[in-house]
């Protein structure tokens, strides 16, 4: 041990001697260190930032939807066959494990009213509580939720996102206050939080959200298409020709009266059908989404009575590919970013082998005397190997604070997103050690191979 501190102490003395010179050696492994650890830093903020946006778009979450009909061999499109009743959902919720929420969602789309403004918004979905909590949406910006009962009782309020609050409102506060949806009052209870666009562009906070029996018995009756109902054409029977003047026999004349679009929307008919337009669910953890998606797939295929042989009246959306899709670009940006900086230090490790070699010229006298004194081979690789650990040490050291504090600045001034990273820091220690050790052996070897009477006779 007092060798190692011997040799520790005669090293030091060394590069003290050079000081200027061991400063610029260490420069370089400074640059790479910092590199790599702001990189790292960045790298890992990006990862986090892109897998929050994933989370809040749900990343966890599996879409339940029906199945496609079709009508003389042309298909109608997904959705199309309404086969998913609440009794699924039930079966569902009690049978699988993994769930962490589910709830019923039934679409719309419509005109909503107040005062002297109108607007459609993109969303108009009648669900239950769950669904905030299956889309990460349980913060409200104000007001309260609506509960259990008054999907029950069929209560005519709503929620509504920041876009529709801020198109019908403006700066006012909505609670309390009453939207005409389908010239049904519904009263706002609260306002949810900002969501932003989702990876295909559409805004999340464009919504309106109801209980999903109010919807149903009250506004839609039936599954709609993403169209404005509101702007809906329908042919009035009065302004129609004499359908017993038809020239093809074919075409029946309708022997009872057809009520106009008009009073249609004053007296809706309630139709009390179990069945919703999408099931949405929240998984607990990302790694059961696959096998929670075969077992909702057997649940439903039971559900259903689908025989093994027949193809499925259903069909369940996930976002894994999207998932994979941005874990695998930011992992490639993550890995170019620490290749740049990986090259960073290996410059820093050949500028501190170049270093060493110009030192044991320099010092060749120097060694000559030491090996005339008693000194042995191992014992000049030992001191030239340990300043060549130093310097990468002491370049580590300062290469730490300096790629700390870059990736504080671009946090707090350009607001790039960034994440402290423990494994980068002993990463970055360890391969400081490592490069002293590599590029500064072969200079110690080559001053311990050093013939001690051609090194005393050096000029």
């Amino acid at each position: 041990m007092k060798l190692f501190w011997r040799a520790i102490r005669t090293a030091v003395r060394g590069l003290r001697r050079n000081f200027l010179r061991s400063v610029l050696t260490t420069l370089g492994i400074v640059i790479g260190v910092a590199a790599v650890i702001a990189m790292m830093e960045i790298g890992q903020g990006s990862t986090k930032a892109i897998q929050e946006m994933i989370a809040r778009m749900g990343a966890n979450n599996l879409m339940v939807q029906p199945g496609t009909a079709a009508s003389g061999g042309i298909s109608l499109g997904g959705g199309s066959q309404q086969t998913l009743t609440l009794n699924d959902l039930n079966a569902l919720q009690a049978e699988c494990q993994s769930l962490a929420a589910i709830a019923p969602v039934v679409r719309s789309r419509t005109q909503i009213i107040y005062g002297n403004k109108n607007w459609v918004p993109f969303y108009l979905y009648g669900t239950s509580p769950e669904y905030l909590t299956v889309r990460e949406w349980e913060s409200l910006a104000e007001g309260t939720c609506f509960t259990e009962q008054d999907v029950r009782n069929s209560v005519q309020v709503c929620l509504i996102g920041q876009t529709v609050a801020r198109e019908m409102f403006g700066g006012e506060s909505p609670l309390g206050k009453e939207l005409r949806i389908s010239n049904k009052p519904f009263k706002i209870i609260g306002v949810l939080s900002t969501k932003g666009s989702n990876t295909m562009g559409f805004d999340q906070d464009d919504i309106v959200i109801t209980p999903w029996t109010s919807l149903k018995y009250k506004i839609a009756g039936t599954s709609v298409s993403n169209v404005n109902q509101s702007a809906a054409v329908s042919t009035d029977p009065t302004q129609q020709m004499n359908t017993l003047a038809t020239r093809y026999p074919s075409q029946r004349a309708t022997l009872f009266p057809v009520a106009s679009y008009q009073q249609k929307i004053n007296n809706p008919q309630l139709e009390r059908m179990t069945n919703v337009d999408q099931i949405m669910i929240r998984v607990a953890r990302a790694s059961d989404v696959a096998p929670t998606k075969r077992q909702i797939v057997d649940i439903l295929h039971r559900t259903h009575r689908i025989r093994p042989n027949q193809p499925d009246d259903f069909n369940i959306r996930d976002m894994t590919e999207q998932n994979d899709a941005l874990t695998s670009s930011t992992r490639v940006m993550s890995g170019l970013l620490l290749a740049v900086a990986t090259i960073s230090l290996i410059v820093g490790g050949v500028g501190i082998m170049n270093i060493m070699l110009v030192s044991v010229t320099e010092r060749t006298r120097e060694i000559g005397l030491r090996m005339a004194v008693g000194a042995r081979q191992r014992d000049i690789l030992r001191q030239f190997l340990i300043e060549a650990i130093i310097l990468c040490l002491i370049g580590g050291a300062l290469g730490i604070v300096l790629g700390r504090t870059s990736s504080y600045i671009l946090r707090s001034v350009f607001q790039w997103p960034t994440e402290t990273s423990l494994p980068a820091v002993l990463a970055s220690v360890t391969v400081s050690v490592t490069v002293g050790i590599v590029f500064g052996f072969y200079p110690a070897w080559k001053a311990s191979r050093l013939d001690p009477i051609q090194a005393l006779r050096f000029e």
